[in-house]
């Protein structure tokens, strides 16, 4: 079958991890499978080493100066449409909101739902889920969200989770050991959270709850903020709360991917506050490197991580647990955790895909 996964990005971010592990899984098993995406920044491939199996389609998407979030997006999906000719493949599959309006005729995944004021982009993310044949989440909370905003109904295929290269990542092997170390020696004890400065990642509610344990050894680190959206004012407003609070956290940006894994196992704890996702994929691969998981109490979370993680409303609540996981010590619920990130695999989610693809075709 000849497949066509679209993202909107060759950077770090959930959905385009999504997409390049997925390409890979059904290419496993035997299919052609391209990825088509638009090359940020100047990018001409990936973030990582891409299977080669899998044909990447990398579109030149030049920055330009100036350009407003609305006019960026209008000019991805156009970009990315006039490069894109969906006749070449027996399914084309998009994977976010750029690449739906820019695909045509198409299945779409819905990782979770946004909420746009913007006239243009309100009208984007309404044409993205209304205009797809076929529907896809991740998880059981978005399809129902879905039904309930929309009247659609999705098949739930739930995230793979790479998780063996996390649990070597927290091995007692000599070079895990070591590049653990570096990041200790760097970093020294550290909360740590993946997916940058934003608003629906609640980083102001971590670092007020990070505040609150006021604990001069131990330091919040936030990874990863690849983004399409100006977040600035919100940055801004994150870097005062901070100041006023006493709080110097570690900005690391975007890690290279050879790196993040070791770092995710070096953290005494994983804190992942979002006010809204569709899945989760960045705190099952700190279940899988063993680290306690702090989580909002959000319906997603419930279902995926059932009894592995600590939930947490407000910023005081996130302290509570955040100090808990710090000084009390859960085998358990960590052995329960590995399994869990175990238990999601690309190998099935391919299988899942496939099996969706066939009953779409004739």
């Amino acid at each position: 079958m000849r497949i066509a996964l679209l993202s909107y990005s060759t950077k770090p971010r959930g959905g385009v991890v999504h997409t390049l592990a997925l390409a890979e899984a059904l290419a496993a098993l035997g299919q052609d499978v391209t990825v088509w995406s638009l090359g940020r920044g100047g990018d001409t491939t990936f973030f990582r080493r891409v299977d080669p199996r899998v044909r990447p389609a990398v579109v030149p998407f030049p920055d330009v100066p100036g350009e407003s979030v609305g006019a960026r997006i209008l000019r991805s999906i156009a970009v990315l449409r006039e490069a894109f000719d969906g006749t070449a493949y027996d399914i084309v599959h998009a994977q976010d909101c750029i690449s739906a309006n820019a695909a045509g005729r198409c299945v779409r995944t819905v990782h979770h739902l946004d909420n746009f004021t913007t006239p243009e982009l309100a009208r984007c993310h309404e044409r993205a889920l209304v205009e797809p044949y076929a529907h896809v989440c991740v998880s059981a909370a978005v399809a129902t969200e879905l039904a309930d905003g929309w009247g659609l109904k999705a098949t739930v295929i739930p995230n793979g989770v790479d998780s063996a290269r996390f649990a070597v990542a927290a091995s007692a092997a000599p070079a895990a050991v070591e590049r653990r170390t570096a990041w200790r020696s760097q970093l020294g004890r550290y909360v740590l959270a993946v997916g940058g400065i934003e608003p629906r990642k609640g980083s102001l509610d971590l670092l007020h709850a990070f505040a609150l344990l006021a604990d001069p050894d131990l330091r919040l680190v936030i990874a990863g903020g690849e983004t399409l959206f100006d977040y600035r004012p919100y940055r801004a407003a994150w870097d005062t709360a901070a100041r006023s609070l006493g709080v110097e956290p570690v900005v690391l940006g975007p890690v290279d991917d050879e790196l993040l894994p070791a770092l995710v196992a070096a953290a005494d704890v994983f804190a992942f506050p979002s006010v809204k996702e569709g899945f989760g994929l960045a705190p099952l691969e700190a279940l899988a490197a063993g680290v306690p998981l702090v989580v909002s109490d959000l319906p997603v979370f419930r279902e995926i991580f059932a009894g592995t993680a600590t939930y947490a409303t407000d910023p005081p609540a996130l302290a509570q647990a955040l100090r808990a996981a710090l000084t009390q010590s859960a085998p358990d619920r960590r052995t329960a955790g590995h399994a869990l990130a175990a238990s999601y695999t690309w190998p099935a989610a391919a299988q899942a895909h496939l099996a969706l693809y066939n009953s779409l075709t004739p």
